[in-house]
């Protein structure tokens, strides 16, 4: 110790000694104390051998009676993270959660207790051995076990010990009022026995996965003493999130909490309005097609709006972002490609390219897995072969070419192109063997032969050269057009004559004029039917008109409220269509001007509230727009914008004014109609994430991120506020929180898994014992964490993974939105771990927000970076008129043709209630990932809510059947697909 003194003095001076003394002191400190935990992790382990062979030994009299003395008779709890030890840097041991259910009628906790003696059941212990009958001690361990027994447990009380310790840096918190320690206690032993609980569960559930035992909720109650009878509780479920415990108590109505059955809701989502388009960070992405419909993307549906009609079609077969668009020569196939994405278990999902059929909504053809590197950039089909070829440019840092025989999902030609971005590829429209591409500082000719690519780099000369070449088109008389960063445009002609000293070579593509074009970048070019030009500039964001000869003949300036323009297309008649950088579409004409016809948030999409009696509802984002909605019409009522960037917002049960809160602790108070400013507040300085307004409009609690809920007094139907008082004791910031109906109490939840409720009337005090709220049916649920709703977390979660939760009006299911972009369906209540769900996708970014209209006819859900905003409509079951048959439709495991592979396909009726009959038996089965050549599997009862995820449900009358893989049978040989793909139906 004294060189290792003496290295640091080296370089430290000698007034420091006294510092060096203290860091090793802390050293020295810091090594005892990690040589303690050594000791506890080695007594783990010793504790998980001794389980195990015991298990070993009663493995058959597990199964058909309860355990003996040396194993407790717990069952498997869903761990939803480790159990910390206390120490200051939590380290996360398992990904599995522990529930418990107790009755809590003992003094002390079940992680006080220092020996391991379970006592038997009565039933039990009355036919088995006698050594039992003295267990006095018991310890209620949260931890799985790999008995499968279904039996209530009950146990003694513990004997309170009194320990005394350093405090550790765990959370405690005072359960009841009458308890006198902590359910979480900071002694040196506590700590132990939570760490080897912990050390012990992950290895424990192995040998419970591999004795192929159901794994259930710790069920166990305890027995109580006379002089406890009077502090007695009720039962409770114990929940641990990242080792944080949740208690929740059953209500009194719950007689037996082993009766209680989450099953699937009837009540299933379908797909019926995109609010949004993506015009922020793409190009090129808006098309009219001969249908009379716009073509657009947003999230990870392809969006055909009938304009005229307004009605939308939506493609679902992607699992990502959509990021680009083509479409066929017959404009009636359509290809999109994605970017890849991560599932919720962490597995890729490829990047790939989607050819499907614009009518009938079939995926004809999936491109490309296992090929393309973090995304499609851009793609195009060919023209002079009738459109059998498609050349694709993905996002990897050689963004690699590839041209493919797309009807037989081969790669003809793969070559790399440059390191530089590349913003275009386009097929030649009369040469079919030349590929263009565009990008960074070049444009490149590519010779395609066969399963060669050679390329030809275009020569600026005396021109000057350009930042970025934009885009691309072509002229009839077949020479390219490109338009560049300065604003420029130029003709590249193929050289017809033999090679001369100081031309290029034959079949050359070289600069023949040069036109100054816009202001700034000319950002999109469209060559018209009629072989006019339709150029769209950034900066100036004007749109110009050029003749055969490229003379401008006209031109008109986007409003600048719209943003720059990011693509051009040609509508019906003298029409054209516009996508901006605001994402907004615009329909217009030189004489008539612009009309929108889509429009959406540009930044992150969070707030979400819906009107109490209307058809309408308010969203507001990072880009500090405010919006309130027609649900019906599908239009924008009004927009404002705001001072900063709002998060939350609830409407007045009046449905006169709605209240907003932003990221900097400020809310506003809107007019709903007008929406004029009516009020101005100040709640602390940080991010307010939750208002909420009591049923009867009297009190608004504001939750905020410096862990406070403010009371406000409203009168004047919302117009006016007064400061009531503030909830102080959370210690963490509030994300939810909801009134009780006789506005008397408040249950929140915090951003460290906590559930406090306060007495209002009371001067906004913290209930302690929350035994007392067991019973309160509060007047909306929308928080993550409750016993009516904790069936809702998945296994494995980090306390992260849900972003909201609603309740129905009429009580009977809640929907949840997700981490994985997805918005799921559960039964209300939702009382039991790992209950089913259907599950929807469409989202590509953690779904922010879900709120039910006022009638529960549909369901609204927000994306965050996705900044989409979703309509669902709830429908039941689905009832065809032609043969009054009501339909339930389940999913298939079986693979399914290739041009029916990612939608709900009009196949003949008698084939899918064949296939129907046949899948309900199996519509609790887990489909597993599609690996190269690996064979579909059904795991009964394992995963229910991955397996009865739906993908959409139909519209009555439509003939159509549920298709649980969008993949054909090809894709499932390359690529690995996951179950959000097999059960999204693409179409809606």
């Amino acid at each position: 110790m004294d060189g290792f003194a003496g290295s640091l003095d080296d370089s430290i001076s000698a007034a420091s000694t006294s510092d060096v003394q203290d860091r090793l002191s802390a050293l020295e400190l810091r090594v005892q104390q990690q040589e303690d935990e050594i000791t506890v992790l080695k007594a783990a382990l010793a504790d998980v051998l001794r389980r195990l062979a015991i298990s070993e030994d009663h493995v058959a009299s597990v199964r058909k009676s309860a355990p003996s003395k040396g194993q407790p008779g717990l069952r498997e709890a869903i761990s939803m993270s480790c159990i910390t030890n206390g120490s200051a840097g939590s380290r996360k041991t398992s990904h599995s959660s522990s529930v418990s259910v107790a009755r809590k009628e003992t003094l002390s906790s079940a992680a006080k207790s220092g020996t391991e003696k379970k006592e038997k059941p009565q039933g039990q212990r009355e036919k088995k051995e006698e050594t039992h009958s003295n267990d006095q001690n018991p310890q209620i361990r949260a931890s799985p076990s790999p008995q499968p027994s279904l039996q209530t447990l009950q146990t003694h009380r513990q004997t309170q010990e009194s320990k005394s310790s350093a405090p550790a840096k765990s959370i405690k918190r005072t359960l009841t009022a009458e308890k006198s320690h902590s359910m979480w206690d900071n002694s040196d032993d506590s700590r132990n026995k939570l760490l080897r609980a912990a050390s012990t569960s992950k290895l424990i559930s192995k040998v419970a996965k591999n004795a192929e035992k159901h794994k259930d909720v710790i069920v166990s109650q305890a027995k109580m003493s006379t002089r406890e009878k009077n502090s007695q509780e009720g039962e409770y479920i114990k929940m641990f999130m990242r080792g944080r415990p949740i208690t929740m108590f059953i209500p009194s109505d719950v007689e037996n909490y082993d009766d209680i059955r989450t099953e699937l809701p009837p009540e299933k989502l379908k797909l019926e309005w995109v609010y949004g388009y993506r015009g922020r960070d793409c190009r090129a992405n808006v098309y009219l097609l001969p249908t009379g419909e716009i073509v657009y993307f947003i999230a990870s549906v392809v969006v055909l709006f009938n304009y005229e009609e307004r009605t939308q079609r939506h493609y679902l077969g992607h699992t990502d972002c959509v990021k680009c668009l083509a479409v066929h020569p017959d404009k009636i196939r359509i290809a999109t490609g994605q970017l890849a994405g991560v599932d919720k278990d962490g597995r890729p999902l490829q990047p790939h390219v989607r050819v499907w059929d614009s009518v009938s909504l079939m995926t004809l053809q999936v491109i490309g897995l296992g090929t393309f590197e973090r995304g499609v950039g851009c793609l195009d089909f060919s023209k002079a072969d009738s459109g059998s070829h498609l050349c694709v440019i993905d996002d990897s840092n050689e963004h690699m070419l590839t041209v493919w025989d797309w009807q037989r999902k081969s790669k003809v030609a793969e070559i790399k192109t440059t390191n530089e971005v590349v913003l275009a590829v386009e097929f030649h429209p009369t040469d079919a063997n030349t590929i263009i591409t565009c990008g960074k500082s070049h444009i490149f000719f590519w010779t395609w032969s066969g399963n060669s690519l050679a390329r030809k780099q275009g020569i600026f000369g005396k021109y000057e050269k350009p930042k970025f070449v934009q885009c691309l088109a072509f002229l009839g008389n077949g020479d390219v057009l490109t338009g560049d960063s300065g604003g420029i445009m130029l003709i590249w002609s193929k050289t017809t004559v033999e090679s001369t000293p100081g031309k290029g070579p034959k079949g050359v593509y070289q600069i023949s004029r040069q036109i100054k074009a816009h202001d700034g970048s000319v950002f999109t070019l469209c060559q018209m039917r009629n072989g006019m030009l339709l150029t769209g500039g950034g900066k100036d964001r004007k749109i110009i008109l050029w003749d055969h000869d490229l003379n401008p003949e006209r031109e008109i300036e986007v409003p600048d409220q719209y943003g720059t323009i990011r693509a051009v297309a040609e509508g019906k008649a003298d029409q054209f269509l516009v996508g901006t950088s605001r994402n907004f579409i615009l329909r217009g004409t030189f004489n008539d001007g612009f009309q929108v016809e889509v429009q959406g948030h540009t930044d992150e999409l969070w707030g979400l509230a819906t009107h109490p009696f209307k058809d309408l509802l308010l969203t507001c984002a990072q880009d500090r727009q405010v919006c309130m909605w027609n649900s019906v019409d599908h239009t924008l009522e009004w927009t404002r914008l705001l001072d900063e960037p709002g998060h939350c917002a609830d409407f007045h049960p009046s449905g006169t004014v709605v209240a907003i809160g932003t990221h900097s602790g400020r809310w506003f108070v809107l007019d709903a109609e007008t929406r004029d400013l009516v009020s101005i507040h100040t709640d602390g300085n940080e991010q307010l994430s939750v208002m909420r307004y009591s049923v009867d409009g009297t009190l608004l609690s504001v939750g905020s991120h410096d862990n406070f809920i403010y009371l406000y007094i409203v009168t004047e139907n919302g117009r006016k506020y007064s400061r009531y008082g503030k909830c102080t004791g959370h210690s963490s910031y509030i994300t939810h929180l909801d009134w009780s109906p006789d506005n008397k109490y408040i249950m929140s939840n915090s951003g460290d898994y906590e559930i406090l409720y306060w007495d209002i009337p009371s001067g906004c005090k913290l209930i302690r014992n929350r035994s007392d709220c067991k019973d309160i049916d509060w007047t909306t649920y929308t928080c993550v964490l409750g016993f009516q709703v904790f069936g809702v977390w998945p296994e494995g979660s980090d306390g992260t993974d849900i972003n909201a939760l609603v309740r129905s009006h009429n009580r009977k299911v809640i929907a949840v939105a997700d981490d994985f972009c997805k918005v799921h369906v559960f039964q209300y209540p939702c009382s039991k771990p790992k209950a089913p769900s259907h599950k929807y996708s469409a989202h590509s970014s953690h779904v922010t927000n879900v709120s039910f209209t006022h009638n529960d006819g549909h369901l609204i859900s927000t994306g965050g970076k996705d900044m989409s905003i979703i309509q669902w409509r709830l429908v039941e079951k689905i009832t065809l008129p032609q043969n009054d048959i009501v339909v339930e439709i389940g999913t298939t495991k079986a693979p399914i043709p290739a041009n029916e592979s990612g939608v709900e396909s009009p196949a003949p009726l008698s084939q899918s209630f064949d296939e129907m009959a046949q899948n309900e038996s199996i519509t609790g089965s887990s489909l597993t990932c599609l690996e190269s050549n690996l064979e579909q599997t059904v795991e009964a009862n394992e995963e229910q809510s991955e397996e009865q995820s739906e993908g959409s449900s139909l519209d009555p009358g439509e003939p159509s059947y549920e298709e649980p893989s969008n993949e054909t049978s090809e894709e499932h040989s390359e690529s690995t697909v996951t179950e959000d793909q097999q059960d999204n139906s693409p179409v809606s």
